[in-house]
């Protein structure tokens, strides 16, 4: 290995290690994938990580600051095809060599800008954040797993961001109390935190629903080395989907729906061998 090589595959280990410090589930479900895909996803992972930091933790300094500096850097390092920051070096490898669109990095960027300037969305704000914050991760994930075939991508382009679109979702009805008590925002259009209940939940889960079926078709049509990681993650979220759809209105206001990190590695080995012996 050679020293730019070194260079490399050690800021690709850096954002490897900020997705294992991060996401328990991520990390486990990344390893259901072909190895091939492992550093490049960890490299993804690691930059909207780092993005959703600054606008979720950084309270004590200017957001907007970090965040302009970010966006710049990461442009910079796209075109330039290096960066003496280990997470954008590492993202700027796979953009380049999975042609990645500057479009879906622009419209996540641009996301996160409204995490620091909406609290309340209406429905066109909803579905912008969630195309933004949600669908084009899946989509960049997506190119990454076509590794160049085009038609494979438009093919699949919309079931990705349909499985995308559940997966936000479900976190926004999993951290509806954070959200709200924390940093005062309410995603779900027309939703009133201190009102919310069963009528209001329900029309929200059977949203996220019809998402997750219609995602399925995408799933069943990626690469033999994508399907089985994207199916996993895909049972996950709904499992986790199906706990929160049984409990009522007032006990997600009142406490975040947690799975400890045991019960998340008995879920993902449990669906991975089940999926694996076609149970699922």
């Amino acid at each position: 290995m050679d020293a730019i090589e070194l260079f490399d595959h050690t800021t690709l280990e850096c954002s490897k290690l900020i997705t294992q410090r991060y996401s328990t589930s991520f990390t486990l479900g990344i390893k259901t994938l072909d190895k091939k895909y492992h550093l490049p996803i960890y490299a993804i992972y690691g930059f909207v990580r780092y993005a959703d930091e600054i606008v979720d933790t950084f309270h004590d300094k200017d957001k907007q600051a970090l965040l302009d500096r970010f966006k710049k850097d990461t442009y910079e390092a796209i075109e330039s095809r290096i960066s003496l920051n280990p997470v954008l070096h590492a993202f700027q490898l796979m953009v380049n060599k999975y042609q990645i669109p500057l479009d879906l990095i622009e419209a996540f960027l641009h996301s996160m800008e409204m995490d620091l300037d909406f609290k309340t969305y209406n429905d066109s704000k909803y579905h912008e954040y969630i195309y933004g914050s949600a669908e084009v991760v899946g989509l960049m994930c997506l190119k990454v797993f076509c590794e160049g075939d085009e038609q494979m991508y438009q093919r699949l382009r919309e079931p990705a961001c349909k499985l995308g679109a559940a997966f936000q979702k479900v976190n926004f009805l999993r951290d509806i109390k954070s959200d709200f008590e924390e940093r005062g925002r309410v995603y779900f259009p027309g939703v009133d935190f201190t009102r919310f209940d069963k009528s209001a939940k329900t029309l929200i889960e059977e949203d996220i629903q019809k998402d997750f079926d219609d995602s399925l078709i995408g799933i069943e049509n990626l690469p033999s080395g994508a399907k089985l990681g994207v199916r996993v993650a895909y049972l996950y979220y709904q499992k986790l989907f199906d706990k929160i759809k049984g409990l009522p209105a007032e006990t997600i206001t009142q406490h975040r729906v947690r799975i400890p990190n045991s019960k998340k590695l008995s879920l993902l080995v449990g669906t991975y061998f089940e999926t694996k012996l076609g149970l699922l």
